[in-house]
């Protein structure tokens, strides 16, 4: 399998050649091959449904775009994407109101990205989405989407219809999803408040990157994440706002007002640094070098957010990552892929690792 195609090279050369040289002396050039964690499809029953739901846009106001798996995989080859792991984005299947709809929504993309994975054996694999936030419903499509379906992992939003994941009622979900050491990619979707908070302006703005940080929180003060400590959380947008204010909610945990239970300082960084955090929207330097105040660099992968973010914001986001600075030839694979590889080795055994 190519994984650094003509167009990809020729588009890092050209961004090389603008890049200031005081930034090429400290930057190491990975051109291996990525894999993007963070991809989003919309199959056509998806897309449908939307529709018939009356909704033109999503989460406040943004544009609906285009997907076909010949539009993934030419934007992976212009940007040397080896994989990409399709989930379907913000706002699910919240916006059907009956709890049927969901659970049957659900599983037709469930089986739609299954089919994506076969067609496409190595180049995709995909996170299950779930009927959230019914329970019991949500049990059977993770044993069906796991033993059935064979997908690689679940997208849970950071809210359903306003219950956050540290809900004690959503616990059987996060024993089961433990018991099988899964993988759930967090995907942020606006709260609900966003008509009296949002200005205006479409979610992923501002209230993504507050609302992945507000349920993480909750993770953490429940003790979610300790309970649960055989899963494996990625968090998107390199943490949103949670890495600039990782101290500040360490500093602040034990005192005696958090809910339920005060946590000491220490133990509350030692559960942030244990999750995963991709560059979807991040890979510049500025934000990457805050993020890595928090996460250790073997916490760190790829991320698009293909296709709400077009070609040309994924060309740059791509171009920056393999340009990043004070990053030895091993750390920055590491986060090109070998960090990613760890959690879903089956790809490395598909390509093999021919990038």
């Amino acid at each position: 399998m190519a994984s650094f195609t003509n167009p990809a090279r020729a588009s890092l050369i050209a961004h090389l050649i603008t890049t200031p040289h005081s930034i090429m002396n400290t930057a190491y050039r990975c051109t291996c091959g990525l894999i993007d964690v963070h991809a989003h499809c919309l199959p056509a029953a998806y897309r449908k449904a939307l529709y018939d739901a009356g909704l033109a846009t999503l989460d406040g106001g943004y544009p609906i775009p285009e997907w076909s798996p010949e539009k993934a995989t030419a934007i992976m080859e212009q940007n040397g994407i080896d994989t990409m792991i399709l989930s379907v984005s913000s706002p699910s299947v919240s916006f059907l109101p009956e709890r049927e709809a969901r659970v049957r929504l659900a599983r037709t993309i469930n089986e739609d990205i299954a089919q994506f994975r076969r067609d496409y054996p190595g180049r995709f694999g995909g996170f299950m989405t779930l009927p959230l936030p019914h329970v019991a419903e949500s049990l059977v499509e993770i044993d069906h989407a796991f033993d059935q379906l064979g997908l690689d992992g679940v997208i849970i939003e950071t809210n359903s219809d306003g219950k956050y994941l540290g809900d004690p009622a959503l616990a059987p979900i996060f024993s089961q999803l433990n018991e099988r050491h899964a993988t759930i990619f967090l995907h942020p979707t606006a709260p609900a408040c966003f008509s009296a908070v949002g200005l205006g302006r479409p979610a992923p703005l501002f209230e993504f990157p507050c609302d992945t940080a507000r349920t993480v929180i909750d993770l953490v003060f429940s003790d979610t994440l300790k309970r649960c400590a055989n899963l494996k959380l990625i968090l998107p947008h390199a943490g949103g706002v949670l890495p600039a204010i990782a101290q500040r909610i360490a500093l602040l945990s034990p005192m005696p007002v958090m809910k339920p239970a005060p946590k000491s300082s220490a133990e509350v960084i030692t559960e942030l640094k244990g999750l995963y955090y991709d560059l979807a929207m991040s890979a510049n330097q500025p934000t990457f070098d805050v993020l890595r105040t928090l996460a250790p660099l073997s916490q760190i992968m790829v991320g698009t957010d293909f296709p709400f973010q077009p070609a040309a914001n994924v060309a740059r986001n791509i171009a920056d990552f393999r340009a990043l600075g004070g990053l030895s030839p091993e750390e920055h694979r590491g986060i090109a892929r070998e960090n990613a590889l760890r959690l879903f080795p089956h790809f490395a055994r598909v390509d093999g690792q021919a990038s």
